[in-house]
């Protein structure tokens, strides 16, 4: 049984909305999908650093929701 491996990205824009890029692995294959527009693009190597880009580019989606809550900051 193949055991499918599920990550995602997520980035907020300048309006306050969440977009999230999934990527999905099977083998050392990775397909990334857009949960915002659908966009799916297959990525061997950087499938995340592939994903920010598609975010920042695409939906202008470039601040992540993670920065300031790991050093403390509410």
């Amino acid at each position: 049984m193949l055991e499918i491996n599920t990550s995602k990205v997520s980035r907020w824009d300048q309006h306050g909305r969440e977009h999230v890029v999934r990527v999905q692995r099977k083998g050392a294959q990775r397909t990334i999908r857009c949960d915002t527009c659908g966009w799916r693009k297959s990525a061997q190597f950087l499938p995340w650093l592939k994903a920010e880009e598609h975010l920042a580019e695409a939906h202008q989606a470039t601040v992540d929701p993670t920065e300031g809550a790991e050093a403390g900051n509410p």
